[in-house]
């Protein structure tokens, strides 16, 4: 199995969603959590639309701003964009790069904050 395959298996075991876009702002891929979570919103068909069109123009314009500050530094690779207090999660905004540090495009990171429930190694059978 090639290394891309080991990742894309991390990305989709995520219990958080993995919204990711291209520098087009266009949604290219979505974890099975973030089809969940934005299920009301269309899920799966979410993948190729853009980023903008989920969002209002305050955030549109605070997603402009951070892929800018992308752009400047490749140092600038996370922004914390906010804190959900109902569901107790931080989220961050993440600079995707290529193996030349080259920025393209960016995903959302969640967070979640509260502590787990399940007893260690606890299997069902």
């Amino acid at each position: 199995m090639e290394l891309y395959g080991y990742f894309k298996s991390i990305i989709e075991q995520d219990a958080c969603a993995v919204v990711i876009c291209n520098l087009d702002h266009k949604i290219i891929y979505m974890n099975p959590a973030a089809i969940t979570k934005y299920g009301k919103s269309g899920g799966a068909e979410l993948v190729g639309t853009s980023i903008f069109d989920c969002h209002n123009e305050r955030s549109n314009e605070y997603i402009r701003k951070a892929v800018s500050w992308f752009l400047k530094s490749k140092d600038n690779n996370v922004i914390y964009t906010n804190h959900n207090e109902k569901e107790n999660r931080d989220v961050y905004m993440v600079a995707l790069r290529d193996d030349n540090k080259e920025l393209i495009g960016y995903y959302e990171k969640h967070e979640y904050r509260n502590p787990e429930s399940r007893k260690f190694y606890d299997m069902p059978d």
